[in-house]
């Protein structure tokens, strides 16, 4: 699987956990809802910087968001 689509399923999985939505998580992190989506949906190549910023907003590990 690609890695963009990966980082996607994972923020997804975690920001659902929160019981948030794209908007709630967009919100907390400082990005706008649409970038979220992209990511999201794995047409977005979020760089190192906005895998930590998203880990540390969902209170996981970066390397959480990698997993596959």
């Amino acid at each position: 699987m690609d890695i963009c689509r990966q980082v996607g399923l994972n923020v997804r999985k975690f920001r659902t956990r929160k019981g948030w939505s794209q908007e709630a998580l967009a919100y907390e992190a400082d990005y706008h809802r649409t970038y979220i989506s992209g990511i999201e949906r794995g047409i977005r190549n979020p760089t190192v910087t906005v895998i930590a910023r998203l880990a540390e907003v969902l209170d996981v590990k970066p390397g959480r968001l990698l997993d596959g």
